[in-house]
């Protein structure tokens, strides 16, 4: 096999390319269509030559995505103000805008100095707190004009919230409440105009309370943080042009005390050490609807400018699969739009407690006119079905009968078909992982209220006249094999390896350049690709043909450096450190030096993960992710670090705008859709984290997530299964905390007993970045587990494998079947030559 030539990443001009004028046609796109429009009475859209007034946080700089690892340094954001002027709206205060746009970047400036003066000896985490606390800053504000408000057909006011990396999001005025400026704000736009409309620009549910009860908001939207193209994409639905189709992939509380973990979640009670996973299997919709908690905006909700209806539902079963077939018509007459077929399943209550429903399908129609259908089919697997039992330690499903439920939101879901299981199926058996160390009691589903809701689906069933039909389960096969040529290639090279050289292959490197905080610094070694995150090595390249490779974050794109240096004289890049990569080069110091030659990298900045859930389109977050790899295969990164598929647990965690969604199938459907749209380009690959249960940020490096194997193998691990076995990635990543009192990156169970025995994973697992240093899992342990390759090491990590590999603590079979994955893995990376698309192995 051949490795490839490298050669520097980008490309010398820094005019616009065609790539990015296609990418950002696509993204502009996919931004629309994860929309969510919560309240609309009768004001949106408007007509293209309306005149608005705009007014809010966003109104000045919205937010297109989240900071820390999912920050993307793409060339421009486009404002809501932007967005607007070009879809030929008329903003009467613009003037004001532009003014308050000078004062944000002023303030901006200031607290850029402020973090500079407090950089002598400030830690990675110190900085992220303190990064995210000056960001949080309520900066001077648009003025709220009597007059130029009076003179709009609609009021705009855009709450603009941010969160990322280390730090969870806070349960004060200006983070999940409106703060008194907000309110006040809010307040004065009701005394002028009765034509409110509010854009929710967050990552998550913020408190609507004091939204919803303002008479004169007419129209919600949550715009979600939608990437580069936001104003574009925001004008594009609010005059028409695009209907709005997004469904929440969270459910938003009335009250925050209404989630089942809301006084104990990360700091709220004072202990970041510990994390009770007291709710279990009830996380989101199965807590709101088994508890009969009403939420403000349920699962799956979202408007349109037009109306559906879902018709014709016929149920069939065969082959261990479950076929719900529907016609889904347009019923409006003005507006073409796209609905989303959601199908819940409810379980038999007789034997093991279970939520009321659960999501077990869905499907989204193509662009319909008004009065035109599209037939849709979604299949539910047995295991869709199925339930764990702790207790015996296998997936079953239950004899009794399974209600199947249809329709386009959680609670708009009408029983439309019934399945009968004659037997308690057993559709696998698998180890016990991960036990509980000390006691943890969960909450007690409320029998009455699920006899109530089961009495009332029965009886719904009963008088539509459906029957049941017979059901039989199989067992879900594991993962698609791949290469078995390969496999002996990579053993046999793992084998000829010296002790220095296996530990070299399974220790990565921090990007060059950014394993410090100094700026500026002339690279020593290779050629890298500017901010990136890391490394393989490229110590064996010259005796053993094995190539370094790059990683790069930003799971809404690619976060590399906008633009280098390379010094004319050594053809050495100028390095960037860390805290200067971030941001697109916010925190980076000029110099001067003109015997220089500028590369420029611009990526592509695609909506937040929450976001792409919230399309519920599967096809179009696959062509998102060839996207992404059409970028990855241009600057020459290998893995993409992404997608995140953490479950949402609660609306506080800080990364929650990475992830998905608080459903396990969605989130996994998610997942393996995108990454089926970057392994679909050859040479490149994802890697799903974090692997698992990093839902806070608080204290990220050392929480203890204590949670029951049911609910852990049920909810937290669920997505991570079903991405692994629909798409098969090139990469885990463990996250960096504890479950039951073992670091992920430290557990057999999860790495080999789960991921490669259960599941057939055929990839490599990495840790997450500093896990053996700040987070106190040793390297041999991590190579032990089934972490095949330490991100990034240092000179403690090398030491320890060495002296494991002496003193066999660190058996030479578990590093040479470490190193044999990563080879293999490595082998079909854009770093040799002439390699396929890495689904093409799978059948995908």
């Amino acid at each position: 096999m051949q490795k490839r030539t490298r050669k520097y990443s980008g490309v010398r001009s820094a005019e616009v390319t065609s790539r990015e004028i296609k990418h950002r046609e696509i993204a502009r796109y996919a931004a629309t269509q994860g929309f969510v429009l919560l309240k609309n009475d009768g004001l949106l859209p408007l007509t293209s030559d309306a005149r608005v007034f705009l007014a809010g946080t966003g109104a000045v700089h919205a937010i297109k995505g989240g900071t820390g690892s999912g920050d993307v340094n793409e060339r421009e954001v486009v404002s809501i103000l932007t967005g607007f002027k070009n879809a030929g709206l008329t903003v009467v205060n613009e003037e004001a805008i532009l003014s308050s746009t000078t004062d944000y970047e002023d303030a901006q400036a200031e607290y850029v100095e402020k973090i500079f003066n407090n950089m002598s000896n400030i830690s990675s985490q110190d900085f992220f707190e303190l990064f995210m606390r000056e960001k949080r800053r309520d900066f001077k504000r648009v003025p709220i004009d009597e007059e130029a408000v009076k003179a709009s057909d609609a009021a705009f006011y855009v709450v603009s919230r941010v969160a990322g990396e280390g730090k969870d999001r806070v349960l004060e005025k200006g983070d999940y409440y409106l703060s008194d400026i907000e309110k006040e704000e809010l307040n004065k736009l009701g005394k002028y105009t009765d034509n409110i409309v509010v854009l929710i620009n967050a990552g998550g549910p913020v408190d609507l309370s004091d939204i919803l009860s303002n008479k004169s908001v007419k129209a919600i939207m949550n715009i979600s943080q939608p990437g580069m193209e936001l104003g574009n994409a925001v004008a594009d639905v609010v005059i028409g042009k695009e209907t709005p189709c997004g469904k929440l992939s969270a459910t938003w509380a009335l009250l925050y005390g209404d989630y089942p973990n809301a006084s104990t979640f990360s700091h709220n009670n004072g202990d970041v050490e510990n994390e009770r996973y007291t709710e279990g299997i009830y996380v989101g919709y199965r807590y709101f609807d088994s508890f009969n908690v009403k939420p403000a905006f349920p699962f799956g909700f979202g408007l349109s400018y037009t109306d559906f209806e879902i018709s014709d539902v016929k149920i069939s079963a065969s082959s261990g699969e479950i076929t719900v077939e529907s016609k889904v018509t347009n019923i409006g007459n003005k507006y073409s739009g796209r609905e989303v077929v959601q199908v819940y399943a409810a379980c038999p209550q007789t034997g093991i407690k279970k939520e009321f429903k659960r999501l077990v399908g869905f499907k989204k129609t193509r662009e319909l006119k008004p009065g035109e259908s599209e037939a849709l089919k979604v299949t539910i697997s047995s295991k869709a079905l199925a339930s764990f039992d702790e207790e015996k330690s296998h997936w079953m499903l239950e004899n009794g009968e399974y209600g199947i439920f249809v329709g386009n939101s959680s609670d708009k879901a009408e029983i439309a078909g019934m399945v009968s299981v004659k037997e308690d199926y057993v559709i696998e058996k698998v180890e016990h992982i991960l036990p509980l160390q000390e006691k943890l009691e969960e909450i007690v589903r409320p029998d009455s209220v699920i006899s109530e809701l089961t009495k009332k689906w029965k009886e719904e069933a009963e008088n539509k006249g459906i029957k049941a039909i017979t059901f039989v389960p199989v067992t879900e096969e594991r993962a698609k094999k791949g290469r078995s040529d390969l496999d002996l290639i990579s053993k046999d090279l793992a084998a000829k390896l010296s002790d220095e050289e296996l530990t070299a292959l399974l220790m990565g490197e921090i990007s060059k350049g950014q394993d410090n905080i100094k700026d500026n610094e002339l690279i020593e070694t290779g050629i890298c690709v500017p901010g990136a995150a890391g490394e393989t090595t490229c110590a064996l390249e010259e005796k053993y043909g094995i190539p370094g490779i790059s990683m790069a974050d930003g799971p809404a794109g690619l976060r590399v450096l906008r633009s280098y240096d390379v010094d004319r004289k050594t053809g050495k890049i100028y390095g960037v450190g860390l805290i200067g990569s971030l941001e697109g080069g916010l925190f980076r110091r000029d110099y001067k030096n003109e015997d220089v030659d500028k590369y420029y990298m611009y990526a592509t900045a695609i909506p937040i993960g929450t976001h792409l859930a919230q399309t519920f389109d599967l096809e179009l977050v696959r062509n998102l992710g060839k996207l992404v790899a059409d970028e990855m295969t241009e600057f020459g990164i290998a893995w993409w670090l992404a997608p995140g598929l953490n479950i949402h647990r609660n609306p506080l965690c800080g990364r929650n705008f990475e992830y998905y969604s608080e459903d396990p199938l969605l989130s996994g459907e998610m997942a393996a859709a995108i990454t089926l749209g970057v392994q679909s380009i050859p040479g490149v690959g994802t890697t799903i984290k974090h692997f698992a249960c990093n839902n806070q940020e608080d204290n990220r490096m050392s929480s203890n997530s204590i949670v029951s194997e049911r609910a852990l193998r049920e909810i937290y691990l669920r997505g991570f299964e079903i991405a692994i076995k629909t798409a098969q990635p090139m990469c885990i990543m463990t996250s960096y905390n504890l479950i039951n009192s073992i670091h992920t990156a430290n557990s057999y169970d999860l790495c080999t007993i789960v991921a490669r025995n259960e599941w057939g994973f055929e990839g490599i697992i990495m840790t997450d970045w500093t896990t053996t240093t700040a987070g106190g899992s040793k390297s041999s342990a991590c190579a032990i587990a089934g972490n095949d390759l330490i991100m990034p090491a240092n000179q403690i990590d090398i030491d320890n494998i060495m002296a494991a590999l002496k003193d066999g603590s660190l058996p030479r079979s578990i590093a040479r079947a470490c190193a044999a994955r990563l080879i293999k893995v490595i082998f079909q990376t854009i770093g040799m030559e002439d390699i396929e698309a890495y689904n093409k192995q799978f059948g995908f």
